[in-house]
């Protein structure tokens, strides 16, 4: 046992560096994956979303994240009115509209 100790090469002074350099790249090479599959697509979804949001207008037919379909009839800051079915309206969170879709008018024609 005490031979394969003696077997082992001396660490030496000069490559310190280049080890350090060697263990760090693999951690820069993946997190440079992450931004660019993970990070980076997700926050250019979410600015979209966001963008979305802020040109909603009166009219227009959207769907929720909850799967609601209906047309928009009132707007606030963080509050959106939709008439889901004539003289039904819900109240729905601003940040919970999920898109805007064709309204039933353009689908009928």
């Amino acid at each position: 046992m005490i031979d394969l100790a003696y077997a082992m090469p001396q660490p030496s002074g000069e490559g310190g560096e280049a080890s350090f350099l060697t263990t760090l790249l693999p951690m820069i090479l993946v997190f440079a994956v992450f931004y660019l599959l993970l990070i980076r697509p997700q926050q250019k979804k979410a600015k979209e979303h966001q963008v979305m949001l802020r040109n909603l207008k009166k009219g227009d037919s959207v769907m929720t994240q909850g799967g609601l379909f209906g047309t928009v009839v009132a707007l606030s800051d963080r509050v959106v009115t939709l008439e889901i079915a004539e003289k039904v309206r819900v109240r729905v969170s601003r940040a919970h509209v999920a898109g805007i879709t064709p309204s039933t008018t353009d689908q009928n024609s």
